[in-house]
């Protein structure tokens, strides 16, 4: 009998069991895979680190920035901002600038895409509707529909596998406006310099993200709050109010072993869907068609290393153009030198957003790297393929939840249901179905953890104020924990 069962060692759960640890509660947590820390985790390939997906460590919420600091301490760089967007053969500044947007676009274009800006502005005015439902209808109300064409669609397409009318404006609310594009394209539009809701540098750990969670890990099994990988939940017993136990499998060096845990508390950041898979005795019909309903998207990154010192000096480029299939590319050398074991190349991440069963997805290693390294040197990134030494594959689950015209119908029905077991809580991206970043995820962790303690928080209720981390003002981020701080019941009508 322990504290609390933590399912999920990502940033979530790792920061659940962190924070009970330093008050004195004990935890166990479990993990499937070989490593901690999610899509926030770092892997290696003879030598170089990857970054899965992406990680900043940048968040105006205070108590996220002492945890870090805390674990990590002194081990943090200093990374200077830089990306850009690949359109129609050109890259544009990101944030957009007023010279490269207007040397790629062309006066006429620019002008036609403000016109195009101002007349989605006069027709809200004269002509306000309902709330848009979908992201194609919120940006172009907000952008007009040249600069939905220009600087959304195909990106945005690409990433989630659905047109952009089949993607709920929720989604766009939470991601895009808090990014201020608004704002970027009329700076680079009139010539302002005010680019201030985009942040221009970030902290980075020295070796990637993942050491940060590695370090959890190791303080955590050093407090006696184990750490247990290879491990997968297969049943979660309950008796209708409260959850019991927990069953899980455990790979071993000599096959497999079930253990089974008790504990006062339970938080998961496995996949909502899978968590109400795992109920026993199973739930209503109605929350397992909901579970069968709720999708993802999937996602793999192709490191290629290339015999080039320095191929461009951004952290990543975002590739517009629907004619690749590659998403974003990262530079794991301009996040730090450390990732890269010798800097007389560049390794780079080519990301391919994906679905389990697609053609993408069913590729075998080697076609990938071939895929990966005739779409770089497409791209105008690298002469030809003789730079390309040597690639790998690394292949993600379950990336993102995906905001579809049905999602939230079904996770209304799963979320009523799991918040019956008053012992249970939901925290991370998967375990709540949204689409956090690393610091809000964590976020959830902790005051699932505060919830066990003894205050009252309601997780459900982080990151739906409609404004992006980087764009949060600290009188914003103390009304947002007060809001944090009432029952679930304020929020019933």
């Amino acid at each position: 009998m322990v504290d609390t069962v933590v399912m999920g060692g990502g940033p979530a759960g790792l920061t659940a069991a962190y924070e009970l640890a330093k008050h004195g509660n004990q935890s166990v947590v479990l993990e499937q895979a070989d490593k901690v820390g999610g899509i926030s985790r770092t892997e290696t390939y003879k030598g170089y680190r990857f970054d899965i997906g992406g990680h900043r460590f940048f968040t105006k919420v205070g108590e996220v920035q002492a945890i870090w600091k805390e674990i990590l301490g002194d081990e943090f760089i200093q990374v200077p901002r830089l990306s850009r967007i690949y359109y129609r053969g050109k890259f544009f500044d990101y944030p957009l600038s007023v010279a490269s947007t207007l040397k790629n676009l062309g006066v006429v274009d620019s002008t036609l895409s403000v016109l195009s800006y101002l007349k989605s502005k006069v027709n809200g005015k004269l002509n306000p509707g309902p709330e848009a439902e979908n992201l194609e209808d919120w940006v172009v109300e907000r952008f007009g529909n040249r600069l939905y064409r220009t600087f959304f669609k195909s990106y945005t397409e690409k990433v989630w596998g659905i047109p952009c009318n089949k993607i709920q404006a929720e989604w766009a609310a939470q991601r895009i406006k808090g990014l201020s594009l608004k704002k970027a394209v009329i700076n680079a539009m009139f010539g302002s310099n005010d680019t201030k809701t985009l942040i221009k540098e970030f902290d980075y750990p020295i070796y990637g993200p993942g050491m940060m969670w590695e370090r959890c890990q190791q303080i955590l099994d050093e407090q006696e709050s184990p750490v247990h990988l290879h491990t997968k939940v297969t049943k979660v017993e309950h008796d209708g109010k409260r959850v019991q136990r927990v069953i899980a499998t455990r790979k071993t060096s000599e096959g497999e072993e079930t253990i089974e845990l008790s504990g006062d508390n339970y938080v998961s950041s496995i996949p909502i869907t899978a968590l109400a898979r795992c109920m026993d005795p199973a739930p209503p019909k109605a929350v397992i068609e909901a579970a069968k309903g709720l999708k993802y998207r999937d996602f793999l990154i192709v490191p290629l290393v290339i015999d080039i010192k320095d191929i461009f000096p951004d952290n990543w480029i975002y590739i517009h153009s629907p004619e690749f299939r590659v998403g974003r590319i990262q530079n794991f050398k301009n996040w730090s030198m450390a990732m890269v074991p010798d800097t007389s190349k560049t390794c780079v991440g080519m990301e391919y957003f994906c679905s389990e069963g697609d053609d993408i997805w069913e590729m075998s290693e080697e076609d990938l790297i071939a895929l990966a390294s005739k779409e770089i040197v497409g791209l105008g990134l690298v002469p030809d393929l003789s730079f390309v030494k040597d690639g790998t594959v690394i292949r993600q689950k379950k990336a993102y939840p995906v905001y579809d015209g049905a999602y939230r119908m079904h996770l209304d029905v799963i979320q009523k249901y799991l918040q019956q077991f008053d012992n249970l809580q939901t925290v991370g991206r998967n375990g709540m179905h949204r689409y956090n970043n690393q610091d809000h995820s964590m976020l959830t962790g902790l005051l699932a953890a505060k919830n066990i303690l003894g205050e009252e928080h309601d997780l459900w209720n982080v990151n739906v104020e409609r404004s992006y981390h980087e764009d949060f003002t600290p009188e914003q981020w103390e009304k947002a924990k007060a809001e944090l701080k009432k029952p679930v019941e304020a929020y019933a009508s």
